[in-house]
This record gives structure tokens, C-alpha cells and sequence, in this order.
């Protein structure tokens, strides 16, 4: 049976760099501590979310990827564990990216992937901050199995899903930045939370792969003022192939946990519920369309 110990870290954010980087490392000590042989982090970890106002300044914030790599490495090597970083890329002036980046036991890169689908709604303004990721849907091998790695408003895609459990992932993997507006109302908060968990865990069905989805909690302000900040949710989860919940964090408070995944348990799944063996492949052809009119 191939089972993997995942550590996953749920946290509140400040505008201190260092000091999420310093708060961080000592969670992925801890999870190591406790077994974990994989760690998910959330999206954009090192800082605020930024992108809830259209301010260029705030593309200083994008870096070197080596700089975070040595850091974020250092700790894999150190600890013996693979990790999975959220960073905002700098790939030349004026040419940004919203970047997942793996890190080997070893230290070394095992692989990155750059977010596809970016949105652009009222406090997530991604489309002013991140080009779309030009490095497709590949899976990322690791020697914890082969990481099919996506970012946030990824996990509304199931193209993206199943494109990952065609090209052989064995897991599903979403760091994450979302969160409520305060004018909401309490019901529509609960469908979009709700809403947010089941295309999730539909992916896990539909593909017969376990998915791990890491969320950011706490309150962040609008620095424009233009709205009441964004109230992060949490409710980081683990859900099996069958989109069974192993585990789901808090909505108002942070949580570091190590999660026991059964990979193995895909095979059997995918032998009760043949889905990829009964796909219509040949009548597929207009989901390269935007739009059939």
C-alpha cells in the first residue's frame, strides 16, 4: 500500500515577509517532527494577498525565484521533506507570474507549474499582477508520487483536473487565497463556501484521485478602501477518490495537521467507477471551443 503522511498549514497572514517565512519554517518543522513526508502551503504565502487593489507598486513584491527556492529548499533538505511553495514570480520587468514551485527531500526543484486560469473580480484583481502560465497542466514527479499541482481559482476548472489525472497525477494539489466579502450575507456565504468544497471533491470523484486543498484564514483589509477586506475561510481539506473528506480544517483559525493519504487506493476506485475508460472521446471536440453557438 503506498501511503503518504501530508502536512498541510492553514495561517493567517501579515505584511512582514520574514516573519511568515520565520512562522512557516517552524510549522514544516513540526508537521516533519510528526511524520509528514509531504507539506502543502497556501497561495501567495509569503505575504498579504495584494491583489484586492490594481497598485504597481505592489509588483515589488514579485521575486528571483532562486532567492525563495534556496530558502524554501533549505527546509525541504533540512527536514527531509518534499514541500509545495505558492510564489509570485519575477520572470523579467513587467512579466509576472503567480508560481507553485516543488521542492525534493533533497533541496533540489522537482518542478513548478504556473497558474492557468487568472481571475479578475472586485478584491481579486489577479489579470493586473499575473501573466497566465505557459507551462500547461504537467504532473510533478516526486519520490511521494507524481503531484498534480494547480493554483486556486484553478480548482473551478475541471478541464485542469482532468487533464492532470490523464498525464498520470496521483494526487491533486490547490494552495489557496479565498474568502468572503463582508456584505455578503451569511446564506450566500455558505453557498460559496459550499459551492468551493463540491466542485473540489467532484474533481476528486471524477478522476479517482485524493485532492489536497490549503486555504489562507483571517482577515485581510483593502488597502483602497473601496470594500470591507476579504474574511479568508479556511476550511483547508484532504478528500479521498472518492471525494470523501479525511480531513477539514477550522474557518476562523489557523491549523498545521498531518493527513494520511492512501494512494493506492485510487487503483481500486478507478476499477469500480471506470470513468476515464468510458469517456466519449470521439464527441469531445467542441471543449476546445469557447463557446458552442
Amino acid at each position: 500500500m503506498k501511503k503518504v503522511k501530508v502536512g498541510i498549514i492553514q495561517q493567517r497572514k501579515t505584511g512582514d515577509v520574514a516573519e511568515n517565512r520565520r512562522r512557516l519554517a517552524q510549522e514544516i518543522a513540526r508537521l516533519a517532527d510528526e511524520g509528514a513526508e509531504l507539506i502543502v502551503n497556501q497561495e501567495l504565502h509569503d505575504s498579504l494577498y495584494f491583489c484586492q487593489t490594481e497598485d504597481p507598486s505592489l509588483c515589488d513584491l514579485a521575486v528571483d525565484l532562486k532567492e525563495p527556492i534556496a530558502y524554501y529548499g533549505e527546509l525541504a533538505k533540512k527536514h527531509g521533506v518534499v514541500i509545495v511553495t505558492s510564489l509570485y514570480e519575477r520572470r523579467a520587468p513587467g512579466l509576472y507570474h503567480n508560481t507553485a514551485v516543488v521542492l525534493e527531500k533533497d533541496g533540489t526543484v522537482a518542478g513548478k507549474y504556473r497558474k492557468m486560469h487568472i481571475p479578475d473580480d472586485p478584491a481579486y484583481y489577479e489579470k493586473f499582477y499575473f501573466t497566465p502560465g505557459d507551462l500547461g497542466f504537467e504532473p510533478i514527479d516526486t519520490s511521494v508520487g507524481r503531484l498534480g499541482v494547480l493554483v486556486c481559482w484553478d480548482q473551478w476548472y475541471p478541464e485542469a483536473a482532468r487533464l492532470m489525472a490523464l498525464r498520470g497525477a496521483e494526487m491533486l494539489i490547490y494552495p489557496t487565497a479565498i474568502g468572503w466579502e463582508s456584505s455578503d450575507t451569511a446564506d450566500e456565504q455558505a453557498r460559496q463556501r459550499d459551492a468551493w468544497m463540491t466542485v473540489q471533491r467532484g474533481h476528486a470523484v471524477a478522476n479517482g484521485l485524493p485532492v489536497v486543498t490549503v486555504n489562507r484564514v483571517g482577515h485581510e483589509e483593502d488597502p483602497s478602501g473601496a470594500t470591507n477586506g476579504i474574511q479568508f475561510w479556511g476550511t483547508s481539506f484532504v478528500a479521498g477518490p472518492q471525494g470523501e473528506l479525511l480531513h477539514q480544517s477550522p474557518s476562523d483559525s489557523e491549523e498545521s495537521v498531518v493527513v494520511e493519504v492512501d494512494l493506492a487506493r485510487s487503483e481500486a476506485v478507478r476499477r469500480w467507477w471506470p470513468f476515464l475508460r468510458d469517456r466519449r472521446i470521439d464527441a469531445y471536440a467542441g471543449l476546445t471551443r469557447r463557446y458552442l453557438d
